[in-house]
């Protein structure tokens, strides 16, 4: 007949209460220190401090490089916002320009400033400045005939 589970019963063995004995513990780590036992306890130590520094590394791997990486990539996101920016003002300027540009009045008074155009039968004149530099004085007396 197979074992039928019976309310508050354990299918588990139970387990001793009582502790182990306190001085078999030290007889074993009193044997265990001799010069095989120091030596291997160092390379213990020294194996967990191995262990615990590739760990590290492999943190910083996980995490302080893909953060740096976050951080460069943010400062390059701010860096293309503020050109689109200022290709959005250069963009607006250049469009207020070219509506400017569709009027005729505008298109004349830049070719009269710029090319010195005239309309026909219109007499162009240009004002020339005055010398800048005033004839030099004549240092010999004038000769007396």
């Amino acid at each position: 007949m197979p074992d039928r589970k019976r309310p508050g019963r354990r299918t588990t063995p139970k387990r001793s209460t009582r502790k182990p004995s306190t001085t078999r513990k030290r007889i074993r780590r009193r044997a265990s220190r001799g010069p095989i036992g120091t030596a291997m306890r160092r390379r213990r130590i020294l194996v967990r401090f191995l262990i615990g520094g590739m760990v590290v590394v492999a943190l910083l791997f996980a995490f302080v490089f893909p953060a740096r990486t976050l951080l460069a990539q943010r400062q390059q996101t701010e860096n293309q916002r503020h050109r689109l920016a200022l290709l959005r003002e250069q963009t607006r300027k250049l469009e207020a320009e070219t509506r400017r540009l569709q009027n005729d009045a505008e298109i004349e008074r830049i070719a009269r400033e710029r090319y010195n155009f005239v309309r026909p039968g219109e007499h162009p004149y240009v004002v020339v400045p005055p010398p800048t530099s005033a004839p030099a004085p004549s240092t010999t007396a004038p000769s007396k005939r």
